[in-house]
């Protein structure tokens, strides 16, 4: 049997490198290709290469990986899809019954040689023009709102070389840096790659309070609240920062005070 042809997308450098890594091992599978952004996936897909599996990175800057899928939909014989994601599997819900396998970063070895092994049997046995029917129906599929229980209790920052985890007890505030959110912890900063709105979906919002487009803070690390004009807020932190609300968040910020009979 020909090696099945294989695309890598993911935003990282060190992602793309550890799945040709272990790629490698296995003869019967070939990179045809990587992506770096979802664009790129979305060009490479729409190519004249012929293509039999993917790796897709859920979350990326421009595209998530089902929003590339939405942009190929139309296209006969799509490739097998195996997702790769860094976050919990509450994000995943909706990929299960309809993707071929998922991968949870960082990768570990033994689990991506049963998704390979996985996907080898199905390519072996399924014809490539009855493989749009099963990603038909994972475009049908909306991504469930989280329960309250999968709201995140840790943020994976994701650096060269390592991964690790910062509570987000200990998150003070996040603050938006163009395709990246600024993690305030303990007075050190955290960039960590995704955008303030999808964070803001993940988050507690019990603990967590937007105040400015640009800016989510945990409410236990509030110590004072100052009123301005036009419903706007200072907010001073427990360690003597300063963040100040914007207008368009005033109702959330005066429902926050209504908790205590403030507002």
């Amino acid at each position: 049997m020909d090696p099945l042809r294989t695309l890598v997308v993911d935003d990282e450098p060190l992602a793309r490198r550890r799945i040709g890594q272990l790629l490698a091992e296995w003869p019967d599978f070939r990179i045809e290709g990587e992506c770096c952004n979802g664009m790129e996936a979305v060009a490479a897909l729409r190519g004249d290469r012929d293509l039999d599996l993917v790796f897709l990175d859920v979350q990326m800057p421009d595209f998530s990986g089902l929003e590339v899928l939405q942009r190929v939909r139309d296209l006969p014989g799509l490739p097998l899809v195996v997702f790769v994601t860094a976050y919990d599997q509450y994000t995943l819900q909706a990929f299960e019954n309809h993707a071929v396998d998922y991968l949870l970063k960082p990768l570990d070895p033994d689990r991506f040689a049963r998704s390979l092994a996985h996907v080898r049997r199905l390519s072996s046995r399924q014809p490539e023009g009855e493989r749009q029917p099963q990603l038909a129906g994972l475009l049908q599929t909306q991504p469930p709102a989280p329960a309250a229980a999968a709201f995140l209790t840790q943020l994976l920052i994701k650096q060269p070389g390592r991964f690790y985890f910062v509570p987000t007890e200990q998150v003070q505030y996040l603050a938006a840096a163009a395709n990246y959110v600024t993690v305030h912890a303990q007075g050190a900063r955290h960039p960590l790659r995704t955008t303030l709105s999808q964070l803001a979906q993940q988050l507690d919002p019990a603990q967590f309070l937007r105040i400015h487009r640009s800016l989510i803070v945990n409410t236990q690390h509030i110590k004072e609240l100052h009123p301005w004009a036009h419903g706007e807020f200072l907010l001073t932190l427990h360690d003597g920062t300063h963040l100040s609300s914007s207008r368009s968040y005033s109702e959330g910020v005066q429902q926050f005070l209504r908790q205590f009979g403030g507002g």
